[in-house]
Order: structure tokens, then C-alpha cells, then sequence
């Protein structure tokens, strides 16, 4: 068994499941980043924040931004998964403390959605991103650069 950031074998349904976990968290982390890059505007993102009461506003408003709009990209090609991962938990980790811990359903500003968002940031976080990713074709099975590891399974005797 690999660590929490190595990259363990899966089959292929694990890897189908996994690529949609990907693409469904990461199209929708792109969405809200993008909603605050271009729809809000940093600064008005950071005054909202401030409203909101978020320590360092303009901070916190380029982190939520970043991690959603360039951490769902990385999601949807499997790139850093893991990493990519533990962001948003502690992205939607921030969402929930400040805005929506006071209700549980969504359309009453509850964190129905953000503790999805961050369980599934978090279960990629634990699993890696499955064979169909930029994070299989770099890194390979053991986490190693993908020559090295081939290099090492050959040596040992083990196919992939």
C-alpha cells in the first residue's frame, strides 16, 4: 500500500469512476473560480469576503480563485490530484466556517454542497487520480518519474 500521496494501482472501473469524480469536481470548482475571476472580480470577490468577515480578504479571494479555477483544471487532466485535493478541502473547509455552517441545504445558504465538494477533494486526495490521468502518465504506479519506475519494475520482475 502506497502513502496518502503516492499514486496506488486501481482497475478499470475504479479508474472510469475516478475520471468522472475528476471531471464533475473539476468542472464545477472551474465554474465558482471563474464565476469569481469574471463574473465578480477579484477585488469585488475580496470585498465580499471582508463582508463576510475572512481574515485577509484579498488573500483569501486569490486563493478560493486559484484553487478553484486552476485546481479544477488540474482535476480535469489528473494533474497533482492529490495536492489538487487537499486545496479544495480546505477551500470548501473556509466556505463552510465563514459562510455556511449556520444551515444544512444549500438553497437555505447551507453546506450541503461544500462538504461534498471537499469529501470528493478529499477522496481524490487519498486515492489519486486513477490510470487515466496526466499524474499516471508522469509519475507511473510508484510515484517515481514514470522512466524510473518502469526501470525499477523491470529489474524487480514486475509487469504492468
Amino acid at each position: 500500500m502506497k502513502t496518502l500521496f503516492g499514486i496506488r494501482p486501481t482497475d478499470g472501473a475504479q479508474d472510469v469512476g475516478l475520471l468522472v469524480l475528476r471531471v464533475a469536481l473539476g468542472v464545477v470548482m472551474i465554474a465558482h473560480g471563474w464565476q469569481k475571476l469574471d463574473g465578480q472580480g477579484l477585488g469585488a470577490t475580496a470585498d465580499g469576503f471582508e463582508a463576510l468577515g475572512i481574515p485577509l480578504p484579498g488573500a483569501a479571494a486569490a486563493y478560493a480563485t486559484g484553487v478553484e479555477l486552476v485546481g479544477g483544471v488540474l482535476l480535469l487532466v489528473g494533474a497533482l490530484t492529490p495536492l489538487v485535493g487537499v486545496l479544495v478541502a480546505a477551500d470548501m473547509a473556509g466556505a463552510f466556517w465563514y459562510v455556511h455552517r449556520d444551515a444544512f441545504f444549500a438553497n437555505e445558504g447551507g453546506y450541503e454542497l461544500v462538504m461534498v465538494l471537499g469529501a470528493a477533494g478529499l477522496a481524490l486526495a487519498a486515492t489519486g487520480a486513477g490510470r487515466l490521468s496526466l499524474d499516471r502518465l508522469v509519475l507511473g504506479r510508484t510515484g517515481a518519474p514514470a522512466s524510473q519506475a518502469a526501470g525499477s519494475e523491470v529489474a524487480a520482475g514486475v509487469s504492468r
